[in-house]
C-alpha cells in the first residue's frame, strides 16, 4: 500500500486553481490526514500520475517534467499542440501546407484524449474533436495505396487542391448482431454499431485530373490515440517487452497467435528502423495501432507534428505526400495551379533563394518544388524539442475510486476471466536511456522515468477481434486502459469513443465487440463475461471506466 497525503492547506489551494472539482478529485479535511491507497491507484508511478478528473484531467504536466526544471518547455509545447498552424510563410507557426490533414494537433486529440466518433452523414474535419483518419488501402494485398498519402490529405493552400475532396465522401453507422442476439442469458441487452465508409473516386483530385484508379480500394476509419502516458510506455524495457512476446508465443493461448510479421520463433521478425534521418538502428515496434513505430522520440507525435499540418523542421525538410507523387504530377499539370502558383512562391521564397523553382517551364517549376528536399525549416528545433518535452512529458491521471467496493470487485472479475492477459494491468520501466530513431535527441533534453511501476493495462502486443468491418489488416495493439474512462468529461463526446474507430458508444459495447467472433482472441474472456451475473458485468463496466 502507498500513503497518499492531503493537507487542508494544499487542498484549499488546489481548489483555487481547479475549478467545479467533485468529491473523487480531492480529499479534504481540516487538518492533515493520510489516506491508503493501493499501488495500482497510482496509475503512472510516482513519476508520472497527476491527481486531476476535472476537464483538463490528460493535460497535467508529470513529476519527471518538474523535477527536471522543464514546465517551461512543456508550456511551450503545449501551445505548438493546441494552436493551429497558419499559411503564412513568416511568423509563429507559420508553414501550413500545400497540402494538410488538420492546422492543429488539438483538431485530432481534442481534450488531449483520442478522437470522438464520426457522426452519420458527410465526412468532416472541419472543427476539432474528429480525430478519424481515412485509411484507404487495396483489399487485396492490406497495404495503402500508393497515390494517396498514408494519411490522406483533404485540405490545401491555394492555389492547390486537395487531394481528397471530403464533401464527396460519407459515413454510415450500421447495426451489428452477435451470435447471441446482443443478449446476456439474463435478458439484458446491448447494441453494437460500426462504421462504412464511402469515397468514390471523384473524391480523388488526380483521379478528377485523369489519373486512372486501376486497383481496388476500400475506405476505413482509424481514430487518433490517446497522447498522455506515452513517455511512460517508451520508458518500458526492451527486454521486458521481448520477453512478453516470448510468454505469449510460449503460451498459445490465443488462437490468431502473434501477428507473424513482427515475431515468430522466440525473437523480433520485423523491427522498426529509421535510415533516412537515422542510422538504421533497430528498435521493437511499440506505439500506433499497427505497430508502425518505434521508439517514442520518432514515433506518432514526432511524425504528426510534421505530417498532419506538412509544417518542415530541420530533420524533415520536405512535403509529406503520396509515396507515388501522383499529387504533385497532377497539380503541376493543372492550369489554375500554373496561374497561381507565382504570387504563392512568392511568399514561400521572396528572395529567390531557390533559382530551380522560379526558372524554367512552369511543370517543371513546380515539381521542383513540391518535390524538394531542400525546403527551409519552418519549425525551429528548440519548438520541436519543446513539443517533444510536452509529448514525453504528460501524465497519467490517477484511478477513480481505488477505494470503492464495486471498483475493487470489477478488478477482481477483470483477471478471473481472463481480460488481464491482453491488458496486461502493470509495468516496470527501465533505466529509460532516452533512444531516438532519427538521431534528433541525445536524452538529456527530455524528461525520463526511470523504474517506475506503471498500470496502463495493455501487453504493448497485437491481437485480432475479428470485428465486423475490422481494422486494416486484422491485427491491433491492446489499447492502453488507463484514463479512457475520462474521454466525455474531456471532450464532451456524448459517448465514450471506444475502440480503433470509435464503434463503441460505451465500455460494454467495447467488451462485447471482443467477442463478436469465434475466432477473436478475446473469445474465452467474453464467454465468462457473459456468464457472470449482471451486478459482476457492471462491476467490470465501473472498473474499467474508473481506471
Amino acid at each position: 500500500m502507498s500513503k497518499f497525503t492531503y493537507t487542508a492547506i494544499a487542498a484549499s489551494m488546489f481548489m483555487l486553481t481547479a475549478s467545479s472539482c467533485s468529491d473523487d478529485e480531492i480529499r479534504d479535511d481540516t487538518s492533515a490526514t493520510e489516506i491508503e491507497m493501493p499501488e495500482w491507484y497510482y496509475s503512472g508511478g510516482q513519476l508520472g500520475t497527476s491527481f486531476l478528473t476535472t476537464a483538463n484531467a490528460l493535460e497535467q504536466p508529470s513529476a519527471a517534467v518538474e523535477n527536471a526544471g522543464m514546465y517551461r518547455q512543456f508550456k511551450n509545447g503545449e501551445a505548438l499542440f493546441e494552436k493551429s498552424f497558419m499559411t503564412n510563410s513568416t511568423g509563429v507557426r507559420s508553414g501550413l501546407g500545400p497540402a494538410y490533414i488538420r492546422t492543429s494537433c488539438m483538431h485530432c486529440h481534442p481534450g488531449y484524449s483520442h478522437g470522438q466518433r464520426v457522426p452519420e452523414g458527410r465526412f468532416s474535419t472541419d472543427e476539432i474533436g474528429n480525430g478519424c483518419l481515412l485509411v484507404v488501402y487495396n483489399p487485396e494485398t492490406d497495404a495503402y495505396v500508393s497515390w494517396l498519402a498514408g494519411m490522406p490529405q483533404s485540405h490545401a493552400v491555394a492555389p492547390f487542391k486537395a487531394p481528397v475532396d471530403e464533401s464527396k465522401i460519407s459515413v454510415k453507422w450500421l447495426n451489428a448482431t452477435d451470435e447471441w442476439g446482443n443478449k446476456f442469458p439474463d435478458g439484458e441487452t446491448y447494441e453494437l454499431i460500426y462504421p462504412e465508409v464511402s469515397m468514390p473516386k471523384e473524391a480523388v483530385y488526380a483521379y478528377r485530373r485523369g489519373f486512372e484508379i486501376n486497383e481496388p480500394y476500400e475506405v476505413k476509419l482509424e481514430s487518433t490515440i490517446g497522447i498522455f502516458g506515452s513517455g511512460l510506455l517508451d520508458a518500458i524495457d526492451d527486454a521486458d517487452l521481448l520477453a512478453q512476446y516470448r510468454k505469449e508465443e510460449a503460451d498459445g493461448f490465443l488462437p490468431n497467435g502473434l501477428n507473424p510479421a513482427f515475431f515468430a520463433g522466440g525473437e523480433w521478425v520485423g523491427m522498426y528502423s529509421n535510415s533516412l534521418q537515422g542510422d538504421g538502428t533497430k528498435y521493437p515496434r511499440r506505439f500506433t495501432y499497427a505497430l508502425s513505430r518505434g521508439p517514442l522520440q520518432d514515433a506518432a507525435g514526432a511524425n504528426a507534428i510534421w505530417n498532419i499540418t506538412n509544417v518542415t523542421r530541420s530533420d524533415r525538410r520536405y512535403h509529406y505526400m503520396d509515396a507515388a507523387g501522383t499529387w504533385a504530377a497532377y497539380s503541376a499539370k493543372d492550369p489554375e495551379v500554373q496561374a497561381g502558383f507565382d504570387t504563392y512562391l512568392a511568399k514561400v521564397d521572396p528572395d529567390r533563394k531557390h533559382p530551380e523553382w522560379w526558372e524554367g517551364d512552369m511543370e517543371t517549376r513546380i515539381l521542383s518544388y513540391l518535390n524538394s528536399k531542400n525546403l527551409p525549416a519552418e519549425m525551429t528545433d528548440d519548438e520541436y524539442t519543446d513539443l517533444m518535452v510536452w509529448h514525453r512529458g504528460l501524465a497519467v491521471p490517477a484511478v477513480r475510486g481505488a477505494d470503492d467496493p464495486e471498483v475493487i470487485k470489477g478488478k477482481e472479475k477483470f483477471e478471473e476471466i481472463g481480460c488481464a492477459y491482453c491488458h496486461r494491468p502493470s509495468w516496470t520501466t527501465g533505466a529509460d536511456e532516452i533512444r531516438d530513431p532519427a538521431r534528433f535527441f541525445k536524452g538529456d533534453e527530455l524528461p525520463r522515468y526511470p523504474y517506475q511501476t506503471i498500470w496502463p493495462y495493455t501487453d504493448m502486443v497485437q491481437h485480432k477481434l475479428h470485428m465486423a468491418n475490422d481494422i486494416r489488416t486484422g491485427w491491433c495493439r491492446t489499447a492502453p486502459l488507463w484514463a479512457r474512462g475520462l474521454h466525455q468529461r474531456v471532450t464532451g463526446s456524448s459517448a465514450a469513443d471506444r475502440l480503433h474507430d470509435c464503434r463503441a458508444r460505451n465500455a460494454m459495447e467495447a467488451i462485447m465487440w471482443h467477442g463478436y467472433s469465434p475466432q477473436s482472441d478475446a473469445r474465452y474472456s467474453i464467454e465468462k463475461f457473459r456468464a457472470l451475473p449482471k451486478t459482476d458485468r457492471d462491476a467490470i463496466v465501473k472498473f474499467v471506466d474508473a481506471i
